[in-house]
């Protein structure tokens, strides 16, 4: 069976965000996740690491910031080899996907939560 670890950047301990349900779900559904955001804190039971701290086996990275802050992350989400990245509602990002095609990494704009909603993760 394939592990679909993911890491979640931009994650929030507000509730109300949908990097945080997205993480919940997740969780919810034993798929390994990885919050990561500026602010210290936690999901539920889960931390939320730093920006930038080194991650490994990464499936999937699910993107929940602008595309302005999303240039500091290029060279780390490319170095984690992810199988894909998911590019969420007000993330797309022609740039990024670019950089992730010359490194033959699949992308997708979608939505984390409608995919899980829907078993298409």
């Amino acid at each position: 069976m394939v592990s679909l670890k993911t890491l979640v950047i931009g994650a929030s301990t507000n509730p109300s965000r949908y990097s945080y349900k997205v993480v919940t779900i997740l969780k919810s559904k034993n798929i390994p996740v990885v919050p990561m955001g500026p602010n210290q804190g936690k999901i539920q039971s889960i931390e939320i690491v730093s920006p930038l701290k080194p991650q490994e086996n990464i499936h999937t990275v699910s993107l929940y910031i602008r595309p302005i802050l999303q240039e500091e992350y290029f060279d780390f989400v490319i170095s984690l080899e992810p199988k894909r990245v998911l590019f969420n509602p007000g993330t797309e990002n022609h740039r990024f996907n670019k950089l992730l095609d010359k490194k033959n990494i699949f992308w997708e704009n979608a939505c984390s939560l409608v995919l899980l909603s829907t078993n298409q993760y």
